[in-house]
């Protein structure tokens, strides 16, 4: 779908083609270093039809919605900042692999900075990691050096916990098992404790921010119940983990952002709310000891170099310097600080999420949820039945997006709106809902207009 009712000069104005004109600067400096280089030909195969290719790919690519504009209020999609792309793009003239220090000299020394920086987010002076594809391998990682600490232990997430956690353990030949979640889509601290308290369990993972609906798990609970059962604490803050830098959360997720120090490891995708292109996630260990585990004998590439390779800390080989780069970029530009610029971008992204959930709970066409407490909204429109409900939350999706507003469409266990179904027949065990990730500052000036044309959308299907 393309955004026929953007004017066209305003889609440029978003697209950022200004900044061309600064990559092609910073081009020139950088190809100032290798000035002492004899010159050469490039071969470039097919250098005459580059163009009239990029002119297709450029057609091809309008067949998307526009993830980069506030009214696109669906999915986790955030464009990255423009310096992230600008220093992507210049390190794509070098290409330079993070694997080993031979291949990747500078982005190597930049990724270790840029790590350092989440990890200080998180109190973690001393720790190991690295940045990989995103969190599937970022948890990946964290799940398997638990595993090598407790061979045969079995994991534990959610039920709302990424579906990966569960994939994951199965790559990993680890037993795992799905914890219910309470009525506000945490993890159920009485069936966790029941479980931990039958044995068996190395790795509790903690949710901080569910890819559904943005729930924190209870991680002091969890941490009590470490001290007595002794388990590994991972948290998987893939979606949430920059929101320890807001300072607008609510009291208990402020609690439990304040106690990640206290995990034995964290997984971030800064990919998500940490500006950059995909794909770039970080996984990050308390104990820099865990790096024995990684450890591999490769004659041919750690040989240029006694400083340690990031190549000896990964389950992942060849990775993309240009993805550290760009993260170390944006993080110079916007530092991971709290009451920062960065941080203020977060905060205006909740409050964006509390604005939306008000008018959503005081307009009888909907039920709501819980109130969001990172910056995902979920709802449905009422009607006589739950079934009802969710064939009209499909039809107000396609309503929705004909006006240039893409909702997503979630399917969520019927106790998350409970609290506000009154009289409507309870038919089915879920509920097929609408869901909207706020996750633009920009959402925070938009959503009087996200709730207009939701109102028109709704209107369509319900009537008034």
């Amino acid at each position: 779908m393309r955004p026929e009712s953007i004017p066209e000069g305003e889609c440029l104005r978003m697209l950022d083609k200004d900044s061309l004109k600064i990559l092609s600067e910073a081009i020139e400096k950088l190809g100032a270093g290798f000035a002492a280089l004899p010159d050469f030909d490039a071969q470039v195969p097919g250098a005459e039809r580059v163009a009239e290719t990029l002119d297709a790919t450029s057609e091809r690519l309008q067949d998307n919605y526009p993830y980069f504009h506030p009214l696109y209020a669906g999915q986790m999609l955030k464009p990255p900042h423009p310096v992230a792309r600008l220093a992507y793009s210049l390190a794509q003239w070098i290409n330079p692999n993070n694997h080993a220090l031979d291949g990747g000299r500078a982005t190597s020394a930049m990724e270790k900075e840029a790590v350092a920086g989440i990890a200080e987010m998180f109190g973690w002076p001393e720790h190991l990691g690295h940045l990989c594809g995103g969190g599937t391998m970022a948890n990946l990682e964290a799940l398997w050096v638990a595993g090598q600490l407790a061979p045969g232990k079995k994991v534990l997430a959610s039920e709302q916990a990424h579906y990966t956690h569960g994939r994951i353990s199965g790559v990993l030949q680890l037993p795992f098992a799905a914890v219910p979640c309470d009525a506000r889509g945490r993890m159920d601290l009485a069936k966790l404790r029941e479980i931990v308290a039958r044995g068996g369990v190395g790795t509790v993972v903690a949710s901080m921010g569910t890819t559904s609906t943005g729930s924190v798990d209870p991680l002091l609970a969890i941490l009590e119940l470490r001290e007595k059962y002794g388990f590994r604490v991972h948290a998987d803050a893939a979606y949430g983990g920059y929101f320890g830098l807001a300072g607008n959360l609510g009291e208990e997720a402020r609690r439990g952002f304040d106690l990640l120090q206290q995990v034995d490891s964290i997984v971030i995708d800064p990919h998500k709310h940490g500006l950059q292109p995909y794909g770039c996630g970080c996984v990050v260990f308390r104990d820099p000891g865990v790096g024995k585990l990684y450890k591999h004998d490769s004659p041919y590439t750690y040989f240029s170099s006694k400083e340690m390779h990031l190549g000896e800390i990964s389950l992942e080989c060849s990775r993309p310097g240009a993805s550290a780069a760009a993260l170390w970029a944006t993080q110079k530009l916007l530092p991971l600080a709290k009451g920062g610029e960065f941080a203020r971008g977060l905060e205006d992204c909740r409050k964006a999420a509390l604005d939306f959930y008000q008018r959503l709970e005081g307009d009888a066409r909907f039920v709501t949820a819980f109130p969001p407490e990172l910056d995902i909204v979920v709802f449905a429109p009422r009607a006589a039945s739950l079934s009802e409900a969710s064939g009209r939350s499909r039809k107000i999706f396609e309503a929705a997006a004909r006006r240039n507003l893409p909702l997503a469409v979630a399917e969520l266990q019927v106790e998350f709106f409970a609290a506000d179904l009154g009289a409507m027949k309870k038919d089915r065990a879920s509920l097929t809902c609408l869901r909207s990730v706020l996750m633009k500052p920009e959402h925070r000036d938009w959503v009087g207009r996200i709730w207009e044309i939701l109102g028109t959308a709704t209107e369509e299907v319900v009537g008034r």
